[in-house]
């Protein structure tokens, strides 16, 4: 079977296309149980301890038992919240997480029960703006659970995860436009056709660089999780929820890491093409094997999320909004422009690759001397003499130096 286009959807017939839906709504929770479980290992491997290991054989049955618990807890309402909004926050959240999945390709054309038909549920000439639409939809369900929480740490939380939201969705976006421009298409599967031959991350590093800061910050992942942030906010715009209206945020959380992590790999890392040296073999990029490359690559992207997580301390708000409007949207704007130049002069292929990898250090040398201007070492306190022993001078001791 060779790679689907855009006339090969909208001739499945219903069975199929229900299948598929089925397939796909499986397949992410699936992929949620499993990093919750994946998570927590990991986390307790990096931090020299055990991690889940007393339910089921080596703890597997950790999330499943998890999410039973959830199930059961009596779920409270609290006084005074705007009941309506409190109960459609969740699912204004988790809703669209799954949409934005509708137009990842998973897969070249397959046969199903006899029906030729692409591993992909829909895909349209600006399925990318789609997923960029949709996924900007999820953000109304943190700040309405904020605003009807009638809580002062809610609210807090939700305003902060729509100004995080909209600073790093315009990165996002901005780092799709080089690869616009090296596809000549919007269409998730075109565009994993255009990297038949080069994956856009070797070309396009610097975009491949911003849209991976980008998404983190947009999923609301740590370092970048300050709407949840306990030492500040308790537990941000989900506080006042409880029971499966907790879960359902933490399953969006979840679903959407799965999301943003299957756009990278389409975007930037081929898609569902099989990596070098594996590419050689004759036949690996068709029939039903392409689905394990891609699931492989959509892994690789969640264990980067936990890795970061056991890695990096939480930024401050601030240096947070300075990195997304002060360093990636720049960046990406100067980016664009010199793509646009080099391919109006008809130059492809490793060319831009070198550039971007100049580029590149040239950006995180600047980065770095951003983050350290201003920061000094602390003033000795200079002392005093009185009857031969030293005294502080007064404040000296109370002087607090912003590092």
């Amino acid at each position: 079977m060779t790679a689907p286009d855009l006339g090969s959807f909208g001739h499945d017939p219903l069975w199929l296309v229900v299948a598929k839906v089925v397939a796909v709504f499986v397949f992410l929770l699936l992929t949620v149980l499993v990093a919750i479980l994946v998570e927590r290992k990991l986390l307790g491997r990096m931090q020299m301890r055990f991690g889940p290991n007393r339910v089921g054989p080596f703890g597997l049955l950790q999330s499943l038992v998890d999410g039973v618990k959830l199930a059961l807890k009596e779920g409270l309402i609290p006084a005074g919240v705007d009941r309506p909004i409190y109960l459609l926050a969740p699912v204004t959240a988790v809703v669209p997480a799954f949409l934005a999945f509708a137009v990842i390709p998973m897969g070249p054309m397959v046969s199903v029960l006899g029906h030729p038909t692409p591993l992909q549920l829909t895909d349209f000439p600006v399925a990318v703006l789609f997923v960029l639409a949709v996924t900007s939809v999820g953000v109304y369900g943190i700040v309405l659970a904020g605003w009807a929480s009638g809580s002062v740490y809610p609210l807090l939380g939700g305003l902060r995860s729509s100004a995080q939201v909209v600073s790093y969705e315009i990165a996002m976006a901005l780092s799709f436009v080089s690869v616009f421009l090296c596809a000549g298409t919007m269409s998730t599967s075109g565009i994993v056709a255009a990297q038949s031959q080069t994956w856009f991350v070797v070309v396009l590093l610097p975009s491949f660089v911003v849209y991976v800061t980008a998404m983190v910050g947009e999923t609301n992942r740590a370092p970048f999780d300050l709407p949840e942030a306990e030492g500040e906010l308790v537990g941000g715009f989900h506080t006042e929820y409880a029971s499966l209206k907790f879960a359902m945020f933490m399953l969006a959380e979840y679903v959407n890491m799965t999301t943003v992590s299957a756009l990278a790999t389409t975007m930037f890392l081929g898609g569902w093409r099989a990596p070098f040296p594996f590419s050689a073999i004759d036949g690996i990029n068709s029939g039903w094997w392409p689905l394990l490359w891609f699931v492989a690559k959509v892994w690789a992207f969640l264990f980067l999320y936990i890795w970061l997580r056991a890695t990096l301390p939480r930024l401050r708000y601030d240096q947070f909004m300075s990195l997304g409007w002060k360093v990636l949207m720049p960046v990406s704007l100067v980016w664009i422009v010199a793509v646009a130049v080099l391919r109006s002069a008809g130059v492809d292929g490793v060319v831009p690759g070198l550039i971007a990898g100049v580029l590149l250090i040239a950006v995180l040398g600047t980065v770095r001397a951003r983050l350290g201007r201003g920061r000094s070492a602390p003033p000795t306190p200079q002392l005093n003499s009185t009857e031969g022993h030293p005294v502080p001078l007064i404040g000296a001791s109370r002087k607090v130096v912003d590092v």
